[in-house]
C-alpha cells in the first residue's frame, strides 16, 4: 500500500512537472514579459497623448570615434547633444508625429493577437486612435510605418468603418511623394540632398499595397512597384549590400550614394540591411514578380553570411570593428527575424531561413536581450542601436525593436502550429 502511495505520488510530481514544462515555453515566457511591459507603459502614458520611443542615453567622443573609424571627422557637426544628466536612463516619449509612432500601438495589436488579452486590445485601440490625424501628414514617407503599423493590424483585428478611409488618406498623402521621372517616392525634406530615397522607404509599401486592396485602385500598386525596381536598380552594390541613401537628379540620374546612419558611406548598416530583406519579401507577397524574389534571397543569403557575431545579433554595422563593446543592433536583428520568416514560405529552401530566423528570435528572447518585467523603462528588448554616427540612441531599447520581434513571434508560432 504504502509503494503505491509513493508511486502515485510520483507520478502525480512528474505530472505537474511536465504541465509546468508545457506552459513555460520560451515563447510563452516571452509573450508574458512583452504583455506585461506593453501594459505597464500603456497606463503610465495615458492621458499624455505621448508615445514610448526610446530610453535617454549619451555617448562618448571617443568611442565613438574608435567605431567609425573615419580619417574625416566632420560627423562630430551633426551629433546630437549628449542628455543631461536628469534625463539620462529615462523613458524617451514621443509625439504622434514622430516617425516611430506607429509602432507602439502595433506591438499591442500583436500581443493582443497572441494572447486574446481585451485589456491589450482596449490599449492598442486607444494608442491607434491617438495617430488619426496622421492620415493629413503631408511631409514624409514615414506614414507608412505610422499608419500601416496601427490601424493596418487594426484593421486586420478589429476591423471598422474609419479605417479604410484612415488608410487611403494616407497612402494619397504618400504617393503623391512620387516622381515619375525619378521613379521613387521621396523620402527626407530635409538636408542637402536633391531627391533623397532610403532604403528604409521599402518598408512604407505595404501602406499601398493595403490601400490599393481596399479601395480597388491599381494607382497605389503601380506607385510600389516602380518604387521598388528604382530602389532594387540603383541602393545594391555588386554583393547586395544596400547604400542607405541614394538622391537622384531631376532627370532620373543619380545624384549621389551614401549611408548617413552607418559606418562609412561604403558599408553595410545593418538595419539597412533589414529593411532592404523585409521589404523585398514583402513585395513578391503582392506582386508575385520572382525579380523581388530574388533579390530578397540574394540580401538574406548575405546577412547570413556577413553576421560574425556568436548569437547572430548583428553589430549596429556589418563593418564596424567586432568587440565585445561594439553596440548591437537588436531592432536590425527583430527586422531580419521576421522577413526571413516570412521568407522561409516562398522559397523551396525555406528551412535554412527559418532555422537562422528561429535561432536569432531565441537568442532575443533569452535574458541577454529579453528585459525583465518591470524594467528597461516598460520596452520589451534591450540592446538596439538608433544612429551610432549621430550620437543617437547608442544601446538603448526602440519601441520598433519590440514591434518587429513581435511580429515574428506571431509568424513564428503561426509556422509552429
Amino acid at each position: 500500500m504504502k509503494k503505491n502511495i509513493i508511486l502515485t505520488a510520483a507520478l502525480t510530481m512528474s505530472l505537474v512537472a511536465c504541465q509546468s514544462n508545457q506552459q513555460e515555453t520560451w515563447t510563452d515566457h516571452a509573450l508574458n514579459v512583452a504583455s506585461e511591459q506593453l501594459k505597464m507603459t500603456a497606463e503610465e502614458l495615458t492621458g499624455t497623448h505621448m508615445i514610448p520611443r526610446s530610453i535617454y542615453a549619451g555617448y562618448d567622443l571617443n568611442f565613438l570615434d574608435s567605431q567609425l573609424q573615419r580619417e574625416d571627422k566632420s560627423y562630430i557637426d551633426s551629433l546630437h547633444p549628449n542628455p543631461s544628466a536628469q534625463k539620462l536612463k529615462q523613458k524617451y516619449i514621443c509625439g504622434i508625429e514622430d516617425w516611430t509612432s506607429g509602432f507602439f500601438p502595433g506591438s499591442l495589436w500583436y500581443a493582443y493577437e497572441m494572447t486574446g488579452d481585451e485589456e491589450l486590445k482596449a490599449r492598442a485601440i486607444q494608442y491607434t486612435n491617438m495617430l488619426n490625424p496622421i492620415r493629413h501628414l503631408k511631409n514624409t514617407h514615414d506614414v507608412g510605418f505610422m499608419i500601416n503599423c496601427s490601424y493596418g493590424n487594426a484593421l486586420r483585428l478589429s476591423p471598422n468603418d474609419t479605417i479604410k478611409a484612415v488608410i487611403t488618406e494616407t497612402a494619397d498623402n504618400l504617393i503623391a511623394r512620387f516622381n515619375p521621372q525619378i521613379g521613387c517616392i521621396r523620402s527626407w525634406d530635409f538636408g542637402k540632398w536633391n531627391f533623397p530615397v532610403i532604403i528604409d522607404n521599402m518598408m512604407n509599401l505595404d501602406l499601398l499595397f493595403t490601400a490599393s486592396k481596399l479601395s480597388g485602385d491599381s494607382k497605389y500598386y503601380e506607385v510600389a512597384v516602380k518604387h521598388a525596381q528604382t530602389t532594387l536598380k540603383n541602393h545594391f552594390r555588386p554583393d547586395y549590400t544596400s547604400y542607405h541613401v541614394v538622391s537622384y537628379n531631376n532627370d532620373g540620374t543619380v545624384e549621389k550614394r551614401q549611408t548617413h546612419q552607418g559606418k562609412n558611406d561604403e558599408s553595410a548598416w545593418s538595419r539597412g540591411q533589414a529593411w532592404g530583406v523585409y521589404g523585398y519579401t514583402s513585395c513578391y507577397r503582392e506582386t508575385k514578380d520572382t525579380t523581388f524574389l530574388q533579390e530578397a534571397t540574394h540580401i538574406a543569403d548575405m546577412i547570413m553570411q556577413r553576421v560574425k557575431t556568436d548569437d547572430c545579433i548583428p553589430y549596429w554595422d556589418l563593418d564596424a570593428p567586432a568587440g565585445k563593446d561594439t553596440p548591437r543592433d537588436a531592432s536590425a536583428a527583430a527586422v531580419t527575424t521576421s522577413a526571413l520568416l516570412e521568407l522561409s514560405t516562398f522559397v523551396p529552401d525555406g528551412k535554412k531561413y527559418f532555422d537562422y530566423a528561429e535561432t536569432i528570435l531565441k537568442n532575443l528572447s533569452s535574458d541577454h536581450y529579453l528585459a525583465a518585467k518591470g524594467s528597461n523603462q516598460g520596452f520589451v528588448l534591450m540592446h538596439s542601436t538608433g544612429s551610432l554616427p549621430h550620437g543617437s540612441e547608442i544601446d538603448v531599447p526602440l519601441n520598433y525593436a519590440d514591434y518587429y520581434y513581435l511580429e515574428a513571434l506571431q509568424r513564428y508560432q503561426n509556422l509552429t502550429k
